[in-house]
């Protein structure tokens, strides 16, 4: 497995302003992997791992010492019988969220001890940070295990689920891979037919590192289906585990309605489709929990789309999606045979698991995609962005049909330097329309940033 953000990585280590660096992002999304894969190539034979989730001597341990880090350390050391010298070591502290004297210990680091390298990740870790920026908590969360995370004093890194091109990498297609990262749709459409066929399987299997793993050993839709179910069942396990218990009937809840709230013809979230007469206030600290733990992606309305962006949007109106297209497929029970038919794929259940591959791709190349509707409501853009030169529309059509109402009434309002279409049809470099092939979308659009 190769995956991209692993070059971020060894970026960070460079630097000559590193600080600790914390891995976000959903469970099971391969942060202990590209940890332990960064560490064997950049540390060889120089890596203390450290495991809080199952050195329970340790975290009492840690917990009964001071914060510096010349404590910290000294705990760490003899709990493991390890040497860790700075500017020599890489400290690994997976599942950190177990440790609130670590969690507050990164601090230190950063301040007194910025020679030692420090990643850091753990399950849920965005609740920890989360609470540190002043999200509410709920009235059964223990006070000491609010605010103690040390924002400002760390480097942040988001990894989410493979993109396209790396779901492509995995399943021995390296070649093909590399001309998708080129980004230039005219280079790829000789394979079209193959790549239209890879993104099908893509769409069902997802970028869950686990379910590519499954798909790439046995070639079996039915096991990559068994293993999502695994892993949602391994979320609802966290939910009970790791939410306040007063939240934990509205989290499924919102956590459950996600299929049902895309397959609307329209897909803005409507808080009463959860229940008879549910309010947003009801309902708003769940949904940060969800979005927290990086189990979910908000895409909020824009009306005036201009820059900076995320200064005219409106927080009220938003989409929920989930985090990965295959997880997606799984909570819908869309029968991986679909992959069969044709591109029913695209279109099943209003286009929707279109929409959601398109947002992570605009995701893995930075981007923080906004919708757009007119004031009268008939009028609608899937996503824009912000990029280096403005703010551009993305429409994201399924199948072949690239008739777009919406985008010439948002085109003749705002005057974009450009538009952005992407569908199944084939590339054409417009100067007012830009249509590229789904497949190849994701390094495509990067070149805006």
């Amino acid at each position: 497995m190769q995956r991209d953000v692993l070059k971020r990585i060894f970026d960070w280590n460079k630097s000559s302003r590193r600080k600790p660096l914390v891995l976000m992002g959903a469970r099971q999304v391969g942060k202990t992997w590209l940890m332990n894969a960064f560490a064997q190539e950049a540390y060889p034979g120089d890596t203390v791992y450290v495991n809080l989730m199952k050195m329970k001597a340790l975290r009492n341990s840690l917990e009964t010492c001071d914060l510096s880090p010349s404590a910290l350390l000294e705990r760490i050391r003899v709990a493991l019988d390890a040497d860790i010298t700075p500017g020599k070591t890489l400290l690994v502290l997976d599942e950190i969220q177990e440790s609130s004297a670590l969690l507050t210990g990164l601090k230190f680091f950063n301040e007194d001890l910025p020679d030692l390298a420090v990643i850091a990740a753990g399950s849920l870790l965005g609740l920890a940070v989360g609470r540190a920026k002043g999200r509410a908590a709920a009235d059964d969360e223990p006070n000491e295990r609010r605010g103690s995370f040390p924002v400002g004093k760390v480097n942040f890194l988001d990894v989410f689920p493979m993109c396209f091109s790396e779901f492509v990498r995995a399943v021995g297609k390296r070649r093909l891979a590399d001309l998708l990262d080129v980004g230039e749709p005219c280079q790829v459409e000789p394979y079209a037919v193959e790549l239209t066929d890879l993104l099908k399987r893509y769409l069902v299997v997802g970028g869950m590192p686990e379910a590519v793993n499954v798909y790439v050993e046995t070639d079996d839709f039915r096991s990559v289906r068994g293993t999502q179910e695994e892993i949602l069942s391994a979320y609802d396990a966290d939910f009970v585990k790791h939410a306040p218990s007063a939240l934990l009937p509205k989290i499924r809840l919102l956590w459950h309605s996600i299929p049902s709230q895309l397959a609307k013809e329209n897909k803005k979230f409507i808080y009463t489709a959860l229940k008879a007469g549910a309010r947003a206030r009801e309902y708003e600290a769940a949904l940060q929990w969800l979005d927290d733990a990086g189990m979910v992606n908000q895409v909020f309305r824009v009306g005036t789309p201009r820059l900076p962006l995320r200064s005219y949007c409106d927080f009220s109106a938003f989409k929920l999606y989930a985090h990965d297209v295959g997880l997606l497929g799984a909570m819908s029970d869309l029968p991986p045979s679909a992959l069969l038919e044709g591109d029913a794929l695209f279109t099943n259940f209003k286009g929707t698991l279109t929409e959601q591959y398109v947002l992570q791709e605009l995701l893995v190349a930075g981007f923080r995609p906004c919708y757009w509707t007119n004031d009268a409501g008939n009028a609608e853009v899937e996503f824009v962005i912000q990029g280096a030169n403005g703010v551009y529309p993305v429409e994201a059509k399924a199948g072949i049909n690239v008739q777009a109402k919406s985008l010439k009434v948002y085109r003749r309002l705002f005057s974009p330097p450009f538009a952005v279409r992407t569908s199944l049809a084939a590339a054409h470099d417009g100067d007012e329309v830009k249509d590229i092939p789904l497949f190849v979308f994701g390094p495509a659009v990067r070149r805006l940033k």
